[in-house]
């Protein structure tokens, strides 16, 4: 009966093990999923929180399996330029990156951030689950009363994460002069001061 019972335990044990491995996450991880325009400018933004431990760069929210950047990039794809975020919630809450991702976006445009035009540069935030909704629309509802204007930031179920090519990840590292070239003459910090007031160490 105790080798049952052990054989029992031993086979539940080892499946949950195989679930947390399929689903890619640690017990003390999360992940988040925003779209803010430019992806290497809204990866490059969310390293610089504590208790974040990853941003990968995508494309999400689309109908075409597999995008490429050159694909989404010239619209019809319906997928939008996004970041997912690995997060320790004991470092970190969501809440917390709500409030971060609010004042590096533009939400009163629609289907466009700074010099980026297209539904793929539109702002949204994708909900992996009924609390990240709860908190995305009590946030949007404070936003809305803050700014005093309409707010077209999406806020929708996750759908199918595409990861982008390797030269779009940490871009603002592999070529920093570009990326800074990039991102002034697009007028993103200029706005965001505009919007939100003075930040610092946010370009």
């Amino acid at each position: 009966m105790v080798r049952v019972l052990l054989g029992l335990f031993l086979t539940f044990a080892g499946a949950c093990v195989s679930a947390a491995q399929t689903a890619g996450q640690q017990p003390n991880q999360a992940v988040a999923t925003f779209a803010g325009g430019c992806f290497w400018c809204t990866e490059a933004d969310f390293d610089k929180v504590p208790g974040v431990l990853s941003t990968t760069s995508g494309y999400t929210g689309g109908k075409v399996a597999n995008p490429t950047y050159e694909q989404v990039s010239a619209g019809g794809t319906g997928h939008a330029e996004a970041v997912e975020i690995v997060y320790d919630p004991g470092k970190v809450s969501y809440d917390e990156l709500l409030t971060y991702y609010w004042r590096h976006v533009d939400p009163t445009v629609k289907n466009r951030q700074f010099c980026d035009v297209g539904d793929q540069y539109r702002t949204a935030i994708f909900v992996h689950d009924g609390e990240q909704q709860r908190l995305a629309e009590a946030s949007k509802k404070k936003i809305e009363a803050q700014l005093k204007q309409p707010i077209y930031t999406d806020i929708v179920p996750a759908s199918p994460f595409y990861k982008a090519e390797d030269s779009h990840q940490d871009f603002y590292l592999k070529n920093p002069v570009k990326y800074k070239f990039y991102r002034w003459n697009c007028g993103r910090d200029q706005r965001l001061e505009q919007l939100w007031g003075a930040r610092k160490g946010d370009s």
